[in-house]
């Protein structure tokens, strides 16, 4: 009989139909005249209940079938008796493909620290908080395709491992077929890259920008969608080794437009995830951010403020509120400050642009001022800075200056 996964089955009107599911044991409860099983597949953060006779099935299935434990199960789909779940199967049929050792099975009915979980990689994906992030980082991915595929982007793949490093970003990962203990090296002492695989130096990438802008010069508009990696040992949660990191490149668009874009498709991708995960963000709500999903729901509902780096400066100079980091025109915002202007200040999603020159890249487009630059970042609450770009700067002659 062909399997019916478990979401789909909460979903079905039960009519007394045969069905099979398979899946793995959450939880098993129950006396000598019946037993309930909470079975789930991964297809939803939701289990459904198996109830089974125990004395219709051998002593040593139902001994077999402790948490953890795999099965395939035959039965009847019918209305529940219970309350908890809209359905539930009677088992016919239950067939062990694999039992778990009840005293070292690590997952058990009570709830695991994300530590713990750390240790037992192979087995996480299996907990309803690594499910449901793992199923919404999966609706976010095919929502990004989506959203710059409908407006008629078209999708680049940049080299993962390159010679370039972007715009400097960070320390690199280098790649090389080189012998690590003792490489080929130069009269000076250096290593003869030479001898390498490619010739030369080579590095995971920081970055796909250098060549989304090249396809933006022939394609118009281009999005990039890959793993970046970083080198930078700061072990805090705005640095990661390895990230996939979305950078579309737009020929012709100025910064408004930029950020007319950004801020669409952050409210695209909310909404999105509201309407196809909304049992996933109801238990990562509930479980660990009680303020998750309204915070989510208010990113739809208000437009972005867009405040210039000026005007954040002066707001953040006349308030009260005490920093750990002085704030002066000139200086890089840190994390306090973003954060405050967000959570504390406007309560709701700001996009800062026209930042001073000498604190962002070469290559942002330079205004009247002389001062500032058309970049722009966008500061979530609960995040801080969650997406960053600008307008590239076409002028040649400047760009050539601040390259020198």
């Amino acid at each position: 009989m062909k399997r019916t996964p478990v979401k789909e089955l909460l979903q079905v009107s039960p009519q007394n139909q045969t069905v099979n599911v398979k899946g793995w044991v959450r939880t098993k409860r129950g006396n000598k005249n019946v037993m309930f099983i909470a079975l789930n597949d991964g297809s939803t953060i939701h289990n459904i209940q198996i109830v089974a006779d125990p004395a219709a099935f051998s002593e040593e299935l139902v001994k077999q079938i402790t948490t953890g434990s795999s099965l395939s199960v035959d039965g009847t789909l019918v209305a529940s008796q219970g309350s908890g779940q809209p359905v539930e199967i009677q088992a016919t049929n239950i067939l062990v493909y694999g039992s778990a050792d009840v005293e070292t099975y690590p997952l058990q009915k009570k709830g695991h620290s994300l530590e713990f979980l750390r240790e037992i990689a192979h087995l996480r994906p299996r907990t309803n908080t690594f499910g449901a992030v793992l199923r919404i980082r999966h609706a976010m991915a095919y929502g990004i395709h989506k959203y710059f595929n409908d407006r008629g982007f078209f999708y680049l793949h940049t080299p993962i491992i390159t010679g370039s490093d972007a715009e400097g970003a960070g320390a690199m990962f280098r790649v090389t077929t080189l012998d690590a203990g003792s490489p080929q090296r130069n009269e000076d002492g250096t290593v003869n890259f030479k001898e390498d695989f490619f010739g030369k130096e080579t590095n995971l990438t920081v970055s796909g920008q250098l060549e989304g802008e090249l396809g933006a010069l022939a394609l118009s508009n281009i999005y990039t969608f890959g793993p970046t990696f970083r080198a930078e040992n700061s072990n805090t949660a705005r640095h990661l080794a390895e990230f996939w990191m979305i950078e579309p490149e737009m020929a012709f668009y100025e910064l408004d437009e930029n950020m007319d874009l950004v801020e669409d498709m952050l409210k695209y991708l909310v909404t999105y995830a509201l309407e196809n995960c909304s049992d996933d963000l109801e238990f990562l709500n509930k479980m660990y951010d009680n303020d998750l999903l309204t915070r989510l729901r208010s990113i739809i509902a208000d437009k972005f403020v867009r405040l210039s780096y000026t005007d954040a400066i002066e707001i953040l100079k006349s308030t009260t509120e005490k920093f750990e980091y002085k704030v002066d025109w000139g200086t890089d915002l840190q994390s306090e400050h973003e954060r405050f202007l967000v959570e504390k200040h406007f309560k709701k999603p700001v996009i800062l642009f026209d930042y001073p020159k000498h604190i962002k890249a070469f290559y942002m487009k330079q205004n009247e001022d002389g001062k500032t630059v058309r970049a722009m970042d966008v500061l979530f609450p609960g995040i801080g800075e969650i997406v960053g770009g600008s307008q590239r700067e076409e002028n040649y002659d400047k760009l050539k200056q601040r390259i020198s």
